[in-house]
């Protein structure tokens, strides 16, 4: 089969960005698997093989050069700034507009920080939001991937305490069709998809509270009505090693740490966060901008490798 054109965002530059690409492109022939394109700034990934001290020539990274740091020796690296962060955000925007064009197949973006958007002015908590603007898109999901767990979000960056007003009917069932989605460009057949309780125990037959049966159980009966192999609400503390053991091939979690607790807990070096909806293919690092670490040689690029990956094999089916 023929190699896809993937577009990889350098991310925020004072973040990891630079040294995991750098890194990834060193101990992968990631050109094996597809025809990559780094949009970022050169002189950026000079400035990070310079900086790690690595015997790498950047020739060997295809780079569409934005030119959007204009003095990398005094970008203030390890923290976020206004600067990073209209960088990163022209990086994304730039990747839309050739994913857009049918130049590229698939983005794989690197980390990039809430903060530093909000320094620079812009209104996105990260990636999601702001691809799903970029995109007009309505509807979407968050979604992560190992090969040992795959799970996908009912509701994504909200404070904890607005978690159970949002859990509602539409939006479970919605996040059910996401999850079979998912499970297709996955190319996961006859996929068992199982669905978290909110409350402890899964409420406890309403002892611990109603969400399981006014709106969980409900959104359930009726997306196994219309076809799909779908159970639950089952207790969190159980469902995830249940599925982790192969029961189950997704879960949909209904909050943020409930999914993540777990998934980061057995594939933090490895974990793959992809987005269900967008009309093309997106992967990243399950892992933020790591400023403590940035530029100090440390970052693992073994994220980023298997975001590339998936975004590969995603495209090619």
């Amino acid at each position: 089969m023929s190699k896809k054109k993937i577009a990889i965002t350098m991310g925020d530059p004072a973040g990891i960005g630079p040294e995991i690409i750098v890194k990834a492109f060193a101990q992968e022939d990631i050109y094996k698997i597809c025809n990559p394109i780094v949009i970022g700034d050169r002189s950026i990934i000079k400035e990070a093989i310079k900086t790690i001290g690595m015997d790498f020539d950047p020739d060997n990274i295809e780079i569409l050069n934005l030119n959007e740091i204009k003095n990398p020796s005094k970008l203030k690296k390890g923290v976020p700034s206004e600067e990073s962060g209209r960088a990163s955000f022209s990086y994304i925007r730039k990747a839309v507009e050739l994913c857009r064009l049918g130049i590229v197949s698939a983005i794989v973006t690197c980390p990039i920080t809430k903060i530093a958007l909000r320094m620079a002015g812009l209104p996105w908590l990260g990636h999601t939001d702001m691809l799903a603007e970029l995109t007009n898109t309505d509807d979407y999901a968050m979604a992560f991937y190992s090969e040992q767990l795959k799970i996908i979000l009912t509701t994504i960056h909200v404070p904890l305490k607005d978690v159970p007003h949002l859990i509602k009917k539409e939006k479970v069932i919605k996040t059910i069709f996401f999850a079979k989605k998912a499970c297709d460009m996955l190319q996961i057949e006859n996929p068992r998809i199982a669905v978290c309780g909110l409350n402890p125990h899964a409420g406890e037959e309403g002892i611990i509270g109603r969400e399981e049966i006014e709106e969980i159980t409900p959104a359930i009966k009726e997306a196994k009505a219309l076809g799909i192999d779908v159970s639950g609400p089952y207790p969190a503390d159980s469902l995830f090693w249940r599925a982790y053991n192969g029961e189950f091939d997704f879960v949909v979690a209904m909050y943020h740490d409930q999914a993540l607790a777990p998934f980061k807990l057995i594939a933090f070096q490895k974990g793959v966060n992809f987005t269900v909806g967008l009309p093309f293919i997106r992967t990243s690092p399950d892992h933020g901008t790591a400023y403590d670490i940035a530029w100090q040689g440390k970052a693992e690029p073994a994220s980023l490798i298997e975001a590339i990956k998936l975004a590969s094999r995603m495209v090619i089916k």
